[in-house]
């Protein structure tokens, strides 16, 4: 298999590796680094602003801006209370702009104050970009013609696959100038696809590196979030990059595994 290789987000005109890194998480500052080294851009500055995740940033941000995608994401429902949220991200980052903001967690369009409040931030400069998650994924191609959200933030794994009918379609035909980035998440599906436990009789069990494989190589996804708890899972989620897409008989044995699971978890209906 080939490596994986910078790819478009969407309208943004970003260019950037498809793995991207969540702030949440607990793996080493170090680790940071060593994906920054290897080039990986993407960085999800989230709810939780973790100071092992912002302590690399900042030295990237002083070598040089260009070098990080940073992405605060807000779940503010006030305008007033979303500008003062990427204010704060900012400050402690030690940067005078966020190159997306992300509008976190709406199953329907954000209301149109929160929808101001984030255009006059873009107009002012100190966002570049606009994008929004959800987990009612029949939302996102209500917005495909609107060029204010530039970027979507979609889950998607090898056991929940409903973006593969309800989002991917619908930026399949447009070109990458005229559509929104498309964004993934949850890819090890809350860590339940590398449980051995969880696993089908007579399948190997995935490892962290196979999911994010797993979710890079659908044609309609631009980048898929990591959320590496320790060194070993960020060394995972990099062995993604070298080795590249999947091939159909990997694509077909974590579907087998995904499927083993959405059947059986009784939570299903809830996280789906």
């Amino acid at each position: 298999m080939s490596a994986f290789t910078p790819r478009l987000l969407g309208r943004t005109g970003i260019e950037t590796l498809p793995l991207g890194l969540g702030a949440s998480y607990s793996a080493p500052t170090s680790s940071y680094e060593e994906a920054i080294e290897r080039g990986v851009s993407y960085f999800y500055w989230g709810s939780r602003r973790r100071e092992l995740m912002g302590a690399a940033l900042r030295a990237a941000i002083q070598r040089k801006r260009e070098q990080v995608v940073i992405v605060v994401q807000s779940y503010a429902r006030l305008g007033f209370l979303l500008q003062r949220s990427v204010r704060s991200a900012l400050r402690k980052l030690g940067t005078d702009h966020a190159d997306v903001l992300l509008l976190g967690w709406y199953n329907d369009e954000p209301a149109q104050r929160i929808i101001d409040a984030a255009v006059q931030l873009r107009q002012s400069g100190m966002v570049r970009h606009i994008a929004v998650s959800g987990h009612r994924r029949t939302m996102f191609p209500e917005l495909v013609d609107d060029e204010r959200y530039d970027l979507w933030h979609v889950r998607y794994n090898a056991v929940h696959r409903g973006a593969e009918q309800e989002v991917f379609p619908s930026v399949a035909a447009l070109e990458s100038s005229r559509r929104p980035g498309v964004i993934t998440y949850t890819t090890t599906r809350w860590g339940h696809l590398c449980d051995p436990n969880k696993t089908p009789p007579g399948e190997p069990t995935p490892s962290g590196t196979d999911c994010y494989r797993f979710a890079m190589t659908h044609p309609q996804v631009d980048l898929a979030i990591a959320g590496p708890g320790n060194h070993d899972q960020m060394r995972q989620a990099l062995e993604a990059l070298d080795l590249g897409p999947m091939d159909d008989e990997q694509l077909a044995w974590m579907r087998r595994v995904g499927d083993h699971i959405y059947g059986r978890d009784v939570t299903t209906s809830i996280r789906d």
